[in-house]
């Protein structure tokens, strides 16, 4: 969760815990992040998991850097951290948010991690930016949690210029909100329609892949043969998004 509007400005980060788990709130019974005290870099909510599967497409960058558009609990910084030599870029507009992570959440000062507190909005349209990320996860929401606060057309095109030549976009979106198709025609229209969207999880969240650079035909076996990579590497379902993705085939061949 991260990018300043007026609801959120007052929002401060509660917590709870069940069954071994630690979960970050605003205030609210909706759930922001979460983590297993004992496995603190496991990826406990599935869209989480979800939100990396650009995997199946990209190696982690070496050098350049994994961005993080809203910290939330830290789930995905701590996992990149352990499982990836990328650094990571984590914008962050409240910086209680940042201090909890690190007291609660064992957000770990590491050498790659960079947390700037800042609007995502205002950090994707800085030019200075322009393909810093090849990859960019995109979780923005306030204590609401029903629609992401930043996804203008102009928004995501600045996402597409951070990604630079080569690279994927992840976005939580939630199926059952009125945002949902406002969000798949601006991220259509600011990615030439090269989207492709995970199946809907039970909590009603679901994750859109958005590409950059040249197109991607590949047939399904391919794709299923780099999930089992990434399943082996990472620990992550991507057998089962892969097989999700492959219903896209047209005459043999996914293009992406």
């Amino acid at each position: 969760m991260s990018a300043r509007n007026a609801s959120a400005i007052s929002d401060s980060p509660t917590l709870s815990e069940a069954d071994g788990i630690r979960y970050l709130h605003f205030g609210t019974e909706w759930i922001q992040g979460a983590m297993r005290i004992k496995a603190p870099a496991e990826l406990v909510l599935e869209y989480t998991a979800q939100m990396m599967a650009w995997l199946l497409f990209l190696d982690p960058p070496e050098d350049e850097s994994i961005g993080l558009l809203g910290l939330g609990a830290g789930s995905l910084a701590r996992f990149c951290l352990k499982h990836t030599r990328s650094p990571v870029d984590a914008v962050e507009w409240n910086p209680q948010v940042t201090a909890v992570c690190q007291m609660f959440f064992r957000l770990p000062a590491a050498p790659r991690l960079a947390v700037h507190h800042d609007d995502a909005a205002a950090w994707v349209a800085d030019r200075r930016h322009a393909g810093r990320c090849p990859v960019l996860m995109v979780d923005l929401y306030d204590a609401s949690a029903r629609g992401p606060v930043r996804d203008s057309v102009a928004f995501y095109r600045d996402c597409r210029r951070v990604l630079g030549e080569v690279g994927v976009l992840s976005v939580n979106l939630f199926g059952r909100h009125e945002s949902f198709d406002r969000n798949i025609e601006n991220l259509r229209q600011a990615f030439d329609d090269r989207l492709v969207l995970l199946p809907e999880i039970d909590a009603g969240n679901q994750i859109v892949l958005a590409f950059s650079g040249p197109p991607l035909a590949i047939t399904p076996a391919q794709l299923l043969a780099r999930a089992e990579t990434v399943e082996s590497r990472y620990g992550l379902p991507a057998r089962r998004w892969a097989r999700s993705l492959t219903r896209h085939a047209v005459d043999g061949v996914l293009h992406f």
